[in-house]
């Protein structure tokens, strides 16, 4: 059995970090490791799995207090929604149709996970996206009971269909599923070809996901009911996990953009008016910013309002624009002839003033 590494060390942040740090951590590593940067590369994607199932846990404030003070046997049973579903429809089906043990135990579904990429327009403004599922459903040909048409489940010799075995220990009894049968009291001798025995075959379906504006990557929606359904029970919850993709213009921390546009050495010695790349439903959209006189290389600018839609609703982060000047690499003589001399008469405009002596000027 695989031994699960700790969900810290996945995302490689501390055990007392802040929900800040574990995010930007975890965008981080998933970058790092994304199937599309590592075509390819088994142990990548591996790795991009693993911590996605780590910021999945310590992104939630009940699952990490769980996962703090018990480790991952805490958790197992309790949330792990990605398990084997296949088997999981076989056992709901089985107990729901076969009259043995554990008949009304289960009456919801199983819920499904998916992951989605999203552009960084479609993340910021929000969008609707269909997703194709394929999960388990009740199988018609048998009624979801498994079993082939004009057979019947037979009753389990073992516990006598009641789908659970007692033992003694002393004075005191104690009961337990069934190994023979699963718990579920009878045994399939004639199972429905059309499912093999599992009451459930699986079918292709597609479910519209709404995006609202402002998701980030990391973050998991729930859409309720969208999840495996069967015969006389509620069915369960569709999880969509979030990934946004790289954006050329943009780089993005939480609602602010940054972005980094090149000037002329002569733009930022003589200021100018730029032409700067925003963030919008249309494509290349753009703002003017005034440059100012003598602006250095690494400069930043912040606009308001042109940033990333925040998710509560509450406006839009800021657009940091980083200026790096352009130095020529190639001039003409002309052009070192002009340099120098702007070198001269920058350099005697710049030199510091002669100190003087109380008898007058000696520096001369």
């Amino acid at each position: 059995m695989t031994t699960k590494r700790d969900y810290y060390t996945v995302i490689g942040c501390a055990r007392d970090a802040a929900p800040e740090e574990i995010r930007r951590a975890y965008k981080r590593e998933a970058l790092k490791h994304h199937p599309d940067r590592n075509p390819g590369d088994h142990e990548a994607e591996v790795r991009f799995k693993e911590i996605n199932e780590a910021y999945q846990v310590l992104s939630d404030e009940e699952k990490r207090s769980i996962y703090d003070q018990f480790g991952h046997d805490g958790l197992r049973g309790r949330f792990d929604g990605a398990g084997d579903v296949f088997s999981h429809m076989q056992d709901m089906f089985s107990e729901m149709f076969s009259g043995g043990f554990g008949q009304s135990r289960q009456r919801r579904g199983g819920d499904l996970r998916v992951q989605i990429r999203l552009t960084l327009r479609e993340a910021a403004f929000g969008v609707k996206r269909e997703v194709t599922l394929r999960a388990p459903v009740a199988c018609d040909d048998c009624s979801a009971t498994g079993v082939a048409t004009g057979s019947k489940p037979e009753a389990c010799a073992q516990c006598r269909g009641t789908g659970q075995v007692s033992t003694a220990r002393g004075f005191v009894m104690f009961s337990s599923p069934c190994g023979r049968c699963q718990g579920r009291g009878n045994i399939i001798k004639n199972p429905c070809k059309s499912c093999s025995g599992h009451g459930a075959v699986e079918r292709t379906r597609k479910v519209t996901v709404t995006f609202p504006a402002g998701v980030d990557s990391g973050q998991r929606l729930r859409v309720s009911g969208q999840g495996i359904s069967g015969p006389g029970i509620q069915p369960g919850d569709l999880f969509v996990d979030l990934d946004v993709e790289e954006d050329r213009r943009f780089e993005r921390d939480g609602a602010d953009l940054l972005t980094r546009v090149h000037i002329s050495f002569t733009a930022a010695a003589n200021g100018a008016t730029i032409t700067v790349p925003t963030l919008s439903t249309e494509d290349d959209s753009t703002t003017s910013l005034e440059v100012p006189v003598g602006t250095q290389p690494g400069a930043v600018f912040t606009l308001k309002n042109e940033g990333v839609p925040r998710l509560d609703g509450r406006g839009r982060g800021a657009l940091l624009v980083v200026v790096q000047v352009d130095v020529p690499t190639v001039l003409s003589a002309r052009a070192r002839e002009l340099l120098a001399e702007f070198e001269a008469e920058v350099g005697a405009k710049a030199a510091p003033p002669r100190r003087k002596s109380a008898t007058g000027d000696r520096h001369r």
